[in-house]
């Protein structure tokens, strides 16, 4: 392809040009999968810790470039912006497979406990209506700012979408420290019982995502605040929007199945 084609392509596809990006992500992946291989058999996470930071080093890299094409050289044109929601609606598909996975494991649990009692005799469950209630008021007022976010990116304020992104980031960071009080009092662990362990894998993977789409989020805040959506294209906003809703939706069942009909209302932490 010559230098004046590729400059000035004929069609409305985004041909991506060679990049190592692709190499360097795998790469270091590797890596820390090796370091935490050699950390649960030898201890010390040294390797393991400096694959995570190369990983976080070459994402940012990388999304720096995709950001790039999408924003200063105009290569997300609207047929490409197709096929990205496609992938982001494919993306959080395999996300809603995911927890179908742990809320299959609780409610089995649950509906047929080992010992016929559910919750485990010796589990004393959080109350559902204390702490629990707040995190779901926390989410669902979340979810409301970043909706207003979005309409105020389509009605081209700007001030109103830096407004409600940065509420909204500030709730997330909220949910994520009430969860970590939740787990400091807990009066069961992961360990021994099946109580704990589908809690904390369901509660924890869901913590994991709300701090993704916390910062997922704070770096649109950052795009916004330098200029970079516009009431017409602004589809990184609106799959951080996206994603953010799936958490609440998520945490909806999750409160709904684990705190309220799973653990009972039982006493206080």
């Amino acid at each position: 392809m010559s230098q004046s084609h590729a400059s000035h392509p004929k069609h409305q596809y985004h041909l991506v040009d060679p990049s190592w990006w692709p190499l360097s992500i795998a790469v270091a992946a590797g890596i820390m999968m090796i370091g935490a291989v050699i950390g649960m058999h030898k201890g010390g996470w040294a390797v393991a810790g400096g694959g995570f930071a190369l990983v976080l080093l070459v994402m940012g890299l990388w999304w720096r470039d995709v950001i790039k094409e999408a924003t200063f050289q105009g290569h997300h044109t609207p047929i490409v912006q197709i096929g990205m929601r496609y992938g982001m609606s494919l993306f959080i598909a395999s996300e809603v497979m995911f927890f179908v996975a742990f809320f299959w494991a609780f409610l089995s649990s649950a509906l047929y406990p080992a010992g016929g009692v559910w919750p485990p005799k010796g589990i004393v469950p959080f109350n559902a209506f204390h702490l629990p209630f707040l995190n779901t008021l926390i989410l669902l007022l979340s979810g409301t700012t970043v909706t207003w976010a979005h309409h105020a990116v389509i009605e081209n304020n700007r001030r109103s979408m830096l407004l409600g992104l940065g509420i909204t980031v500030l709730l997330g960071i909220t949910f994520t420290c009430c969860q970590a009080y939740e787990y400091g009092h807990a009066l069961f662990d992961f360990k021994g019982n099946i109580f704990g362990a589908t809690f904390f894998m369901a509660t924890g993977f869901h913590g994991f995502h709300v701090i993704v789409g916390t910062i997922f989020l704070a770096v649109c805040w950052y795009r916004a605040y330098k200029g970079h959506f516009k009431p017409a294209h602004h589809f990184g906003f609106e799959a951080a929007a996206w994603y953010w809703h799936f958490v609440d939706v998520v945490w909806l069942g999750l409160f709904l199945c684990v705190y309220v009909w799973g653990g009972g209302s039982g006493p206080t932490e």
